[in-house]
């Protein structure tokens, strides 16, 4: 059984539910923020300033650093992004 990891502080939770692997995390991951309505910045995000959160470290899977072509599987992945919260936290 996969235990989910806290929530980091100051950050943003993003639950991918995927009906098939994924080569890259950073369309998947890009495409999601653009749907999502809880924080309008990452809605709103630039390639370039999205690019930069992988380059900072700031995107995590499981506690992890995540790379823009890191592989996704099939299945529910949590990706926590480092300096964002939502609307209503």
């Amino acid at each position: 059984m996969t235990t989910t990891p806290p929530k980091p502080p100051n950050s943003f939770r993003v639950t991918l539910n995927l009906t098939s692997a994924q080569p890259r995390i950073d369309q998947v991951l890009l495409e999601e923020l653009r749907k999502q309505k809880r924080n309008i910045d990452l809605q709103h995000i630039s390639r370039s300033k999205f690019k930069e959160l992988f380059k900072e470290k700031r995107i995590q899977i499981k506690g992890q650093s995540a790379v823009p072509s890191s592989a996704l599987a099939e299945g529910t992945t949590v990706v926590d992004i480092i300096g964002f919260e939502d609307a209503g936290s």
